[in-house]
């Protein structure tokens, strides 16, 4: 499991490798991930949007963003979490991802909240990216 804390906001992230959906003879290889967004501050935050920087295990980044998080737009009041799990597939047995949320705060200016680097490991990998 992975965690990071930033201005009251604490992401935790715990990747899965999904062997029923890979396919590593086609180079296929498919992770779960769920997420625990946490309002540990005084005020409400609304997330906005999401991105994200996906490294496969030959360095080959891929950017992805997004509105919002699995079509939602979670506001959190203080104290509370949201949780949601989504996938990534690479052409690797392994890799890292690591992001950022932007989020608003309750009167309107955004800012970031940092998603924590999490490994992408499968039994597949030669060597292991932690």
């Amino acid at each position: 499991m992975y965690s990071k804390t930033t201005n009251d906001i604490t992401v935790t992230v715990k990747p899965t490798y999904l062997e029923d959906q890979s396919e590593p003879d086609e180079n296929h290889y498919v992770w779960s991930y769920h997420i625990t967004i946490e309002n540990q501050g005084g005020d409400h935050i609304r997330l906005c949007s999401r991105h994200w920087q996906i490294t496969d295990a030959n360095g080959v980044i891929q950017e992805v963003e997004g509105d919002g998080v699995v079509g939602e737009h979670p506001r959190l009041h203080p104290g509370e979490s949201f949780e949601y799990t989504s996938g990534a597939p690479l052409r690797t047995p392994g890799g890292i991802m690591v992001g950022t949320y932007q989020v608003e705060g309750h009167d309107g200016k955004g800012f970031t909240v940092d998603i924590p680097a999490f490994s992408l490991d499968s039994p597949y990998q030669t060597s292991v990216l932690h």
